[in-house]
């Protein structure tokens, strides 16, 4: 005998809320939507197999040849999803009778991919709903159809900021915990950028909040062969602000590697925090010859070629170590044609002669926390656990810095992160066992306005547009 309220021969719908009933609209999406299931793929190949957003969307976008309006929304999309992922779940979770890990992968991928369209773009709650279920429905049939949609129709029922009002901490009593939640960033991060920032507050907020903007492309003009007033006008950017050398691109500028300067090796891509970091190095004076020059940890070769065009403009050489063969091949890609060679080497273990350089720059391995603007998923893949083993790195790789330059030159500690581990942490202890002596970053970085006081500097994207750089300068 059929059950009160159930249609015989229906199969029974799976756990979750009870969704409310369907509405067709007449202007509901397509069942071929392009941009969504490239959007919806990424997410997938950044949970199953640790891809990276930013390199494999721009891939699947050429693959599938969407362009235009598509490519923007699968842009945003997966991006925003990625970067709001840990949001997404909070809300996600309140919304499913069940723990989230219990949910199937690929189930909780569409689940983040509706639930980011609902709460943060304009596309109306139907649409959200329906493109999400549709896709769904063809890849896993109707059953898990009809879960996903009822989850989504709860997600709908409140805007983000009355998500979060449930969600976060009290802002009075934890600030840091509260701006975690209302930014999507995991609250050990927003943690460290507080404590670099010496701030909980409407500072920290800038931070976080910069860290969920699209960032501007930045290039670098190749020193000796174009000027960056030059390669504004050729690109149709602007002059970078801080670098002599750099280029900012306008918003949807397209790809940056189709450009005529960049194609001819007249300029890269580049941040400009990283090239002023390169530039620092350059900058303190030195008694005696200026000629040897080294990059520690050189992979992929942005840094190096910018160091290698100086270095070779006057009469100098640069030496560039990277452990990984397949980046030092293309560090040997990005240096072709200037006074750079290369070595497939542990820089911690070089096997170059003690004391032989004039200047020695070390961009170490690191958390990546000052680049999370432009790695939409670095913020939930980076654990606490990792600062450890790599401020052990960082450490070693510095005392090998040191030990490779001549007395009296120059060391420039460089990480792409603000935790205070990374940065005054690995120095402060170097600089104890060693010996050496810290210079005033701050003079090697001419007329940049937001510096804190020294010694070092640490850029800031709320406050200079670039990735949050640190850079460190020593002497022998």
């Amino acid at each position: 005998m059929t059950q009160p309220g159930r249609r015989s021969g229906r199969p029974s719908r799976p756990r979750g809320p009870h969704p409310p009933r369907r509405s067709h609209h007449p202007s509901r999406p397509p069942a071929d939507d392009p941009a969504r299931q490239a959007a919806l793929d990424t997410l997938r190949a950044v949970r199953h197999r640790d891809a990276y957003a930013n390199l494999l969307l721009p891939q699947l976008l050429r693959e599938r040849r969407i362009t235009g309006r598509d490519a923007a929304l699968a842009t945003e999309l997966a991006y925003g999803a990625c970067r709001l992922t840990g949001l997404l779940d909070q809300v996600l979770a309140a919304c499913v009778d069940r723990p989230l890990a219990k949910v199937e992968p690929e189930l909780l991928d569409a689940l983040r991919l509706g639930s980011y369209q609902l709460l943060r773009t304009r596309i109306p709650a139907h649409a959200a709903v329906d493109s999400t279920v549709d896709l769904v429905r063809a890849e896993l049939g109707s059953r898990v159809a009809g879960f996903v949609n009822a989850v989504l129709r709860k997600v709908s029922e409140h805007d983000e900021e009355t998500w979060v009002s449930r969600l976060a901490p009290d802002a009075e009593q934890d600030p840091v915990g509260h701006l975690a939640v209302r930014t999507a960033h995991p609250r050990w991060v927003a943690r460290a950028f507080a404590d670099a920032l010496g701030d909980t507050g409407a500072e920290l907020e800038a931070a976080l909040l910069a860290d969920n903007e699209r960032p501007v492309v930045h290039l670098v003009a190749r020193p000796g062969e174009v000027s960056a007033e030059e390669l504004a006008a050729m690109t149709g950017g602007e002059p970078a602000p801080y670098s002599p050398y750099g280029v900012r691109l306008e918003q949807g500028a397209g790809d940056p590697g189709e450009l005529g300067p960049v194609r001819e090796r007249l300029a890269a891509v580049q941040d400009e925090g990283s090239q002023l970091c390169a530039l620092a190095l350059t900058r303190p004076a030195l008694d005696g010859p200026d000629l040897r020059w080294l990059d520690l940890c050189a992979g992929p070769g942005g840094k190096a070629a910018l160091l290698g065009a100086l270095a070779g403009i006057n009469g100098g050489t640069l030496d560039a170590v990277e452990q990984a063969p397949h980046r030092a091949k293309l560090t040997e890609q990005y240096t072709d044609g200037l006074p750079v060679t290369v070595h497939v080497a542990d820089g911690r273990d070089s096997g170059l002669p003690a004391g032989a350089f004039d200047r020695v720059l070390v961009d170490a391995p690191c958390t990546g926390l000052g680049a999370l603007r432009r790695r939409p998923e670095a913020r939930w893949r980076r654990q606490p656990s990792d600062v450890g083993e790599l401020t052990r790195l960082q450490r070693e790789l510095l005392t090998a810095a040191v030990g490779l330059v001549r007395p009296g030159g120059v060391v420039a500690y460089v990480v792409c992160s603000p935790h205070l581990a990374e940065t005054v942490g690995v120095v402060s202890e170097v600089v104890r066992r060693t010996g050496v002596t810290p210079l005033d970053a701050r003079e090697s970085f001419p007329d940049l306005p937001g510096v804190d006081a020294g010694p070092h500097v640490q850029l800031w994207p709320h406050r200079h547009g670039t990735d949050a750089m640190f850079c460190a300068l020593l002497r022998k």
